[in-house]
């Protein structure tokens, strides 16, 4: 099979789209994964079954599984609304980009490793299309495969990733590894990306996805401008890759963003939601104000799971849905409590520029900002600060009991963080002490230095402020005071 052919049995359907109810396709197994997952993604506005199938042994042998693939295919493609390009075998039907060959010598040929097969045969999900269908046949061959292997040279990899090649499945080792200790093999991979040339991280593992939950997948991954492929089959990230890098009118960030993403819009969520429910048809068929109510009771817990792994993506394909990005979860925590709490710097801008409150309190009454203090997140602390994040009228009646415990231990990373955000550091202890003097009686002179230092600053801000209005107005004042 080539690209061609794949154009060819798109143009087939297309041709014949109004005329039948569903198509089934048979086909070789050797690459049938490769071309029901090209065919995912060129069928654009799909509203009717296409099913591919074949078999591993021919239909007019005695012994085969021809038959009973065809029949399943049929009836399938014939009788339920199943808006999708899939593959049947086996008496299961796999979403087709999700599947991959497993065994070239048994009947169960097919797998889907990440992702179940689709709904029983008794369940009807349908859905509506607004857009006429259309197939989209052109594809950009300059794309690739490249396996990682232990003692695989430099020079192979730079040689792969040469021109005329512009996209490249790179399959890595677990939850998408590279060799850290391999730098002359990530600058390559670097060297290539800077070019242009978009690199999908995938695993080599037949179950699994791309993660960041090992040190060497973050250098592997990030440093080297990688973007990951989640948990789809090597065959559809090709496949997909092919079908965008041939849009035409799409500058390179537009694609990675739109066409590589390899993620979930919200019917997504919902048909998945529909699997594990006997109320598929109620979810898929809901009026707009009920699958609002969805929409809304999904999100906040969603963008709270993304904000802690420090997904930006996925935040913006929550906003997207139309979700607000300030809603809290069943404690009262925002994605930008967990962002700071986590330390995820670029989440934090992300949702400041995107709206979201900074003031929001917990249940405990925890703000975003004091989160990033309990957990020592200085830059995060600067940066909601500079946003205008204040600690509460609470949070300062016991900062200074706070310092004088920090003082009392030397903790000068504690002390820094608190006057960083906005606390007072004359403020008095339970027993009246400054921090300052609970320090010189400790004997804990590295913070006896610190505060000094930044008590003395702190006077020199006030100085000058002061001598900015000569005339010292009350009013001049006190606006003095309310900003120190």
């Amino acid at each position: 099979m080539t690209t061609e052919d794949w154009a060819k049995i798109g143009k087939d359907i297309e041709k014949n789209y109004e005329q039948y109810d569903g198509f089934v396709i048979l086909h070789g197994t050797d690459t049938m994964a490769y071309t029901s997952s090209a065919l995912s993604f060129m069928c654009d506005h799909l509203g009717k079954p296409v099913i591919v199938t074949g078999s591993q042994v021919p239909i007019y042998d005695l012994w085969n599984d021809g038959r009973d693939n065809l029949l399943g295919a049929l009836l399938l493609a014939g009788l339920f609304d199943i808006p999708e390009v899939c593959l049947y075998f086996r008496n299961k039907l796999y979403r087709g980009n999700r599947v991959t060959k497993v065994d070239a010598g048994s009947f169960d040929g097919f797998a889907s490793p990440n992702l179940p097969p689709l709904a029983k045969m008794d369940v009807d999900v349908t859905a509506e299309t607004s857009t006429k269908f259309c197939v989209s046949t052109k594809l950009n061959c300059n794309v690739g495969l490249l396996r990682l292997f232990p003692g695989i040279t430099t020079e192979t990899v730079r040689s792969f990733l040469q021109g005329p090649i512009v996209g490249v499945v790179l399959e890595t080792y677990g939850a998408g590894n590279a060799p850290d200790n391999r730098p002359d093999l990530l600058a390559a991979l670097k060297e290539a990306t800077d070019r242009g040339v978009i690199i999908i991280n995938t695993t080599q593992c037949l179950k699994g996805t791309v993660s960041k939950i090992y040190a060497t997948g973050e250098v592997g991954a990030s440093a080297a401008g990688l973007l990951s492929g989640g948990d789809m089959t090597p065959e559809a990230v090709l496949s997909k890759l092919s079908h965008v890098l041939a849009i035409e009118g799409l500058d390179l960030k537009t694609k990675k963003k739109v066409g590589l993403a390899f993620r979930f819009t919200f019917r997504d969520l919902l048909i998945a939601l529909s699997k594990v429910t006997d109320k598929a048809s109620l979810i898929l068929n809901a009026v707009p104000q009920e699958l609002e109510a969805i929409r809304d009771a999904l999100a906040p817990p969603l963008a709270c799971a993304a904000a802690k792994i420090g997904d930006v993506e996925a935040l913006e394909s929550i906003r997207e849905m139309g979700s607000i990005l300030s809603l809290g979860d069943y404690d009262g925590r925002t994605p930008l409590h967990i962002a700071a709490s986590e330390g995820h710097l670029k989440v934090v801008q992300y949702l400041l520029e995107h709206g979201s409150t900074i003031h929001g309190r917990d249940r405990h009454g925890d703000t975003p900002l004091s989160n990033a203090v309990l957990f020592r997140r200085k830059d995060i602390v600067r940066l909601l600060r500079k946003a205008g994040a204040h600690l509460s009228r609470e949070q300062l009646a016991v900062s200074g009991t706070e310092l004088c415990s920090l003082a009392a231990h030397g903790d000068l990373d504690g002390l820094q963080i608190w006057h960083l955000a906005g606390a007072d550091l004359n403020a008095p202890g339970y027993d009246g002490q400054s921090a300052l003097s609970v320090a010189t009686g400790a004997g804990k002179l590295e913070a006896v230095a610190l505060l000094n230092r930044l008590l003395s600053a702190k006077d020199q801000v006030s100085r000058s402020h002061h001598s900015l209005s000569p005339h010292h107005h009350p009013t001049t004042l006190l606006r003095h005071n309310a900003s120190q």
